[in-house]
C-alpha cells in the first residue's frame, strides 16, 4: 500500500488516498520517515539490513553458489551471532 500511495502522491494529497485504502496518514508518514532515517528502525531492522550485507558478501566471495547452510557456517566462523533460522530467513531476503 505504501508503493500505491508513493506512485499516486504527486496527483492526490496522501490523506485522501488514505481514506481510501485500510491505512492511517500516520501509519504512511512513519514508514516514509524510517526510509528516510535509519535511527527510527528498531534494533531488529538494523541488524537484519547489516546481516543482508554479510549475506551477500559472504555469497559475492563465493561466486554465489553458497548455500544457506555454508552461509551460516561462515558467518558463524567469522564471528557472528546468527542462528540456522536467521540465517535462512535473512537468505531468502538477499
Amino acid at each position: 500500500m505504501i508503493s500505491f500511495i508513493d506512485e499516486r502522491r504527486g496527483v492526490f494529497r496522501v490523506e485522501p488516498i488514505c481514506r481510501l485504502l485500510p491505512i492511517a496518514p500516520s501509519t504512511y508518514y512513519e514508514n516514509v520517515a524510517k526510509r528516510l532515517d535509519v535511527d527510527r528502525l528498531s534494533i531488529r531492522a538494523r541488524s537484519d539490513i547489516s546481516l543482508k550485507i554479510e549475506i551477500r558478501r559472504v555469497l559475492d566471495q563465493n561466486f554465489r553458489v553458497y548455500g544457506v547452510r555454508k552461509v551460516w557456517r561462515q558467518l558463524k566462523r567469522e564471528g557472528f551471532e546468527i542462528g540456522p533460522i536467521g540465517s535462512d530467513t535473512r537468505y531468502r531476503a538477499v
